[in-house]
């Protein structure tokens, strides 16, 4: 990815995880790898889980620890009803800024 992908996906990354996790459950290297999956191929491990923390901490999300064979035991992280509200305000503002966008480019072609 670009620098410009790179520095506009900053700033919905936390929105992107949260849809990823409303369709299901997942722990944050399932998260990883599914956006490495869709070309999101830049975004580090460490970025993805230092999300899911702070996600944790406001109360977006449930965890639930489940164990692994190799290791600690995974946290696994889910939706919750708050985490699912704000999920449809980052879908609201995203279709407002998405108009926006496309009424100001097709001003300027």
């Amino acid at each position: 990815m670009g620098k410009q992908v790179t520095e506009m996906l900053k700033g919905v990354l936390e929105g992107i995880v949260l849809a990823i996790l409303s369709g299901r459950p997942a722990h944050g290297y399932e998260i990883t790898a599914w956006l490495r999956d869709q070309g999101f191929s830049d975004i580090a491990e460490g970025t993805i889980y230092a999300l899911l923390i702070r996600i944790e901490q406001r109360g977006l999300v449930d965890v639930e620890k489940v164990p692994s064979e190799k290791g600690p035991p995974r946290k696994v992280y889910s939706l919750n009803a708050q985490g699912r509200a704000y999920l449809e305000e980052f879908w609201r503002t995203w279709s407002f800024l998405t108009e926006r966008l496309e009424q100001l480019h097709e001003r300027g072609n």
